[in-house]
């Protein structure tokens, strides 16, 4: 029978035995939830050691609370599964508080908890501190001492990570991590004068009563959800790929056009999958180096790189030395050439795990060692049966973008020149602000109207009307426009990338949930006031977009002091690479005397 905790204005908290579905037979789980979102399971324990993985029991399984204080999970068998190790600790009740909170109280003095003691997940009103670890498979997520907040594989490879400014991490002392209620995460310390906001959730300060948790997955991703599991609201690595060890070792991680989630793949040929039904537990070569009779030979992966987060040989040299000189080394079975500022060489050496990234927006290249001959993966357009003549459109195509770009830009210089020449409103506003103004139909905001208007999935109403007898693809538009809300975010730091915004206009990523957009206070660090939604501003946001032969266009004004040109090309329905985000300030800060 499971235990249930509600109190009037508070959400159902419950303790109960969960079925695993997707298993056959079905096992079953011990876990507290809320409004149907488990928050806390028992983990198993393996040589006396807790796993990484829940505590199963079959149907005859019982949850027990014994005389001598100790919590424990038996199975049918009469096997513990999982124990509280609270016995002879003077522990007198077991109670399961409003907040989600189990506790093994000696009297009135706690002694066990599961908030002190969580699995994958945290919900607002439980701490997290410095000795705890959310855990999910291979994956888990720590406080540090310094403040620093991290992500690490396999308990040996850092492979993301956020903390305070080095001025306020140089004197905490015991910090603590809380998600609060509002989608705010904010790391707290006695040496802070408030608390630090670490992340935001999209919706955050959006209805006081949303079911709200942040939870690790077993893809090593750490995610912010609202209302329920599927309502994400934050993640903080908004490209899964770049997770350390998602696809396995040896594993490239990569997306399809078609497709938003990730794939995994296998380097070339010269590799086969570890498990055929589950592409993320890596590759293996099909023939070993070491059985290779004198025929070693580097397998070159353009676009594509070895993350290298853990310590490595790294060497100032080319991208023909670096893959000359792992082949050279009996050490080394590969390699990342990073085309940067810096000529860096990456040298992974046995028995290194490899974890792959490819990507067109990368510009590295890496080598693997193989047994030759080297068998490259065929190429979507040889899979598709493509003509090669398509490379050759593309190009043609390619070079049309750029000439656009270059007319618009030039256009852009033009009408500004224009504009503070010939109109004596703008003459005015640009001695102060320098600002950039056109013609609103819109009294209000447009951003603020455009927001709510896509709020209520009207995004119809912001395309341009001269567009109402063309054909346009809205789910494009509708991307855009979220892209276009997470550009103009008053906070820099919530503003995307431009890898990002390449990728979220590409489908790649997901798009979350942009947060409303805060209304400009007019404060500045003078002391003195000026009121900048009066200010007739204008943003810019040009999309043109080619498809199928068809040509059309949309603009978007808004009252920011920022222009953003966004060119995007669109040939058979699909999102591809070329177009250019311009970006110029526009507004002049008041001089403080």
């Amino acid at each position: 029978m499971p235990l249930t905790q509600a109190k009037p204005g508070h959400l159902q908290i419950t303790l109960s035995f969960w079925a695993l579905l997707e298993w056959v037979p079905h096992p079953y789980i011990i876990s507290i939830s809320t409004t149907g979102v488990p928050i806390w399971t028992a983990d198993s324990v393996v040589n006396g050691t807790t796993s990484t993985s829940a505590a199963v029991v079959d149907s005859g399984g019982v949850f027990q609370f014994l005389s001598n204080g100790n919590l424990r999970l038996v199975n049918g068998s009469g096997a513990t599964v999982w124990t509280s190790n609270t016995a002879k600790l003077g522990v007198t009740s077991a109670s399961l508080d409003d907040t989600g909170n189990l506790v093994l109280a000696a009297n009135t003095l706690a002694v066990w908890s599961s908030f002190e003691n969580p699995t994958d997940t945290l919900v607002p009103s439980q701490n997290f501190t410095v000795n705890q670890t959310l855990r999910s498979g291979v994956y888990s997520f720590q406080l540090r001492s310094d403040g620093n907040i991290t992500l690490t594989w396999n308990e040996s490879v850092v492979y993301w990570n956020q903390g305070l400014s080095s001025l306020s991490a140089s004197n905490v002392t015991s910090p603590t991590l809380r998600l609060q209620p509002n989608g705010i995460l904010t790391l707290s310390d006695a040496s802070l004068r408030r608390s630090e906001n670490v992340a935001f959730a999209n919706d955050y300060d959006v209805g006081a009563d949303v079911v709200r948790f942040m939870r690790l997955s077993s893809d090593g991703n750490l995610r912010m959800y609202s209302g329920g599991t599927t309502a994400m609201t934050w993640a903080a690595l908004a490209d899964q790929c770049q997770v350390y060890g998602y696809c396995g070792n040896m594993g490239i991680c990569s997306y399809m056009e078609s497709s938003l989630s990730p794939i995994c793949k296998c380097p070339s040929l010269n590799f086969e999958a570890v498990d055929v039904n589950d592409r993320r537990k890596g590759c293996k070569r099909k023939v070993e180096v070491e059985n290779c009779a004198g025929n070693v030979t580097m397998l070159e992966l353009k676009q594509t790189k070895f993350f290298t987060f853990q310590d490595q040989q790294i060497v100032t040299i080319g991208i023909t030395a670096c893959r000359g000189n792992c082949l050279s080394s009996p050490s080394c079975f590969a390699s990342t050439s990073l085309s940067d500022t810096n000529a860096w060489c990456y040298m992974k050496n046995t028995p290194d795990f490899v974890s792959g990234y490819q990507g067109p927006v990368l510009l590295s290249t890496s080598f693997l060692k193989v047994c030759g001959p080297v068998q490259p993966n065929p190429s979507p357009l040889e899979q598709s049966g493509g003509d090669k003549k398509c490379s050759k459109l593309y190009f043609i195509w390619a070079g049309g973008v750029v000439a656009t770009i270059s007319v618009m830009a030039a256009s852009s210089g033009l009408f500004w020149w224009f504009c503070s020449k010939n109109s004596p409103k703008f003459g005015s506003v640009l001695a102060q602000y320098t600002l950039l103004e056109y013609a609103s139909e819109i009294n209000e905001k447009f951003s603020e109207w455009a927001y709510g208007e896509f709020e209520k999935g009207n995004v119809e109403a912001i395309v341009d009307r001269r567009l109402a007898d063309q054909v346009v693809d809205m789910e494009e538009v509708t991307r855009a426009v979220q892209v276009s809300f997470w550009c103009i975010q008053e906070h820099p730091s919530r503003r995307p990338t431009m890898g990002k915004v390449v990728q979220m206009l590409e489908g790649i990523i997901e798009i979350g949930m942009p947060p409303p957009l805060k209304a400009l206070t007019g404060e500045s660090s003078c002391g003195t006031s000026t009121n900048l939604a009066s200010i007739p501003t204008s943003l810019f946001i040009f999309i043109f977009i080619i498809s199928n032969s068809s040509h059309t266009a949309f603009h978007f004004r808004e009252n920011y002091g920022e222009a953003i040109f966004i060119v995007v090309t669109i040939i058979s329905n699909q999102i591809s690479l070329a177009f250019m985000v311009f970006t110029s300030s526009f507004f002049v800060q008041p001089t403080c005397n």
